[in-house]
């Protein structure tokens, strides 16, 4: 596809037959809805996509522990090519046709669907509150707090964002944008090595207040998509019918939880525990060529 006259993309990781599968599914719906604009996939297997003629493939290794951290490395391609990238999990739907001209994603720095100020989140924590000592936000907590501290940046300032990373864009600013994916690519392992593997959403806000780039919600308008626990949450409040949507609960849970005998789940399973330890180890080795930095 030629990308000379487009100014956004879509983008996303599909690593697996599972979020390959799911990743076509996504092209096949931009495809109908939005047939100027193209997907860019980072992925283990490009072959799987060369039929889909909208998205533009990738090779990539897998870099983070746990994959979370490697949409840096699909932003950046994506950046390269355009001028504004929206980065949407593989495992999520468009609804509707998508605006060629949503002047939200022309607005500098990084839009985001869901996303709130660090202070807030946290709030609880930094007043001192430490009855849920044990929990997986409290230990994501002291670890941002931290990586906070390593950088300069103050969490009680209202501007450092943490957002949810299923669906967010990023539109150039006068090379913020670059300053910010390398921020990242210095808080990744931060995280990882302290046993946080899935706090991307903290990071990006981090890297995002250390580049200048700013963080901002919106709404999205133009974009309708369906992610399965935000739409649960919208059957719950009565502003989406089950009947209307099972169809594409039903596709994903039949790609993403596919049936396996169970000799086949042990091996699954122990696999990805030895890539896990593998990767682990490699980020820790890397990292200690900056040792007081990561370790102290």
């Amino acid at each position: 596809m030629a990308t000379s006259k487009l100014e956004f993309c879509f983008c996303t990781l599909a690593f697996g037959n599972r979020y390959i599968s799911l990743a076509l599914l996504l092209a096949k719906d931009l495809e109908k809805y939005s047939p100027n604009t193209c997907l860019v996939v980072l992925t283990d297997n490009t072959d799987n996509f060369n039929k889909q003629t909208n998205v533009l493939a990738y090779k990539h290794k897998q870099q983070s522990v746990k994959l979370y951290h490697d949409k840096r490395f699909v932003l950046e391609k994506a950046l390269l090519l355009f001028d504004s990238c929206i980065f949407i999990d593989a495992d999520m739907r468009i609804l509707k046709p998508v605006p060629q001209d949503m002047t939200w994603l022309k607005v500098p720095g990084i839009s985001a669907r869901a996303c709130e100020a660090m202070c807030k989140r946290y709030g609880p924590f930094m007043q001192g509150n430490i009855d849920a000592k044990d929990s997986k936000e409290f230990k994501e907590f002291i670890v941002t707090q931290k990586a906070a501290k390593k950088l300069d940046i103050e969490l009680k300032n209202e501007t450092v964002k943490h957002l949810q990373e299923y669906l967010f864009t990023i539109t150039k600013d006068s090379g913020k944008e670059t300053e910010f994916l390398k921020q990242w690519e210095i808080l990744a392992p931060f995280y990882e090595i302290n046993g946080v593997y899935a706090g991307e959403g903290n990071a990006i806000g981090l890297a995002a207040a250390k580049a200048g780039l700013q963080v901002r919600w919106t709404e999205m308008p133009g974009i309708s998509f369906f992610k399965d626990r935000t739409e649960l949450i919208r059957i719950e409040n009565g502003q989406s019918k089950m009947e209307e949507m099972s169809i594409y609960f039903e596709q994903q849970i039949m790609l993403e939880h596919p049936q396996y005998s169970l000799l086949q789940k042990i091996g699954i399973k122990v696999s990805r525990f030895l890539k896990f330890l593998y990767n682990l180890l490699l980020v820790r080795v890397v990292t200690l060529k900056d040792f007081n930095f990561y370790y102290r």
